[in-house]
């Protein structure tokens, strides 16, 4: 039975199971609040795109402990915040700051858009000055006579042929 109870518990460990924390280890109503939006805002560093309030990871317990601990302490959301940037890097952020080289990606976009409105603008106006106010006539085609000399193309010259029949 022993045996039996360590291996399930060996097993559940692997697949990354944390057990429910105890009540006692929250905070006050506010503090465990933001803490849990704090929680919301960091990746965790074994489950891809989950947040480590979110995840049940083992790993992400010990990261939302290591939350509680700072606000604790007292520290503030960026100090937090830099805190695990300076553990894991730009990475553990669940949205990427808009600073230094994340700043262009963030504007690319809006960047690309107003251009796009604004060539989309200026080829409008272009467009529409450039428009003649009468269209002219169209020119007139002119058939080529039955009795005249073949044209160059035979395979023009044999279509007329099948035509005439």
């Amino acid at each position: 039975m022993i045996l039996r109870t360590l291996v399930l518990s060996l097993a559940l460990a692997q697949e990354g199971y944390a057990p429910p924390r105890p009540v006692g280890d929250l905070l006050d109503g506010q503090r465990e609040l933001r803490v849990q939006k704090l929680g919301k805002q960091l990746r965790c560093a074994v489950c891809q795109g989950v947040s480590i309030a979110d995840s049940p990871a083992s790993m992400a317990r010990a990261q939302l402990d290591k939350v509680r601990e700072l606000v604790v302490e007292g520290r503030s959301d960026d100090e937090i915040y830099d805190y695990f940037v300076d553990r894991y890097g730009e990475w553990a952020l669940m949205e990427p700051r808009k600073s230094g080289v994340t700043l262009g990606l963030w504007l690319f976009p809006i960047l690309l858009l107003v251009s796009g409105l604004i060539i989309i603008v200026s080829s409008a106006r272009k467009g529409a000055s450039g428009l003649p106010t009468e269209l002219p006539a169209p020119a007139a085609v002119k058939e080529p006579e039955a009795g005249s000399a073949p044209p160059d193309d035979p395979f023009l010259a044999q279509v007329r042929a099948d035509l005439e029949k």
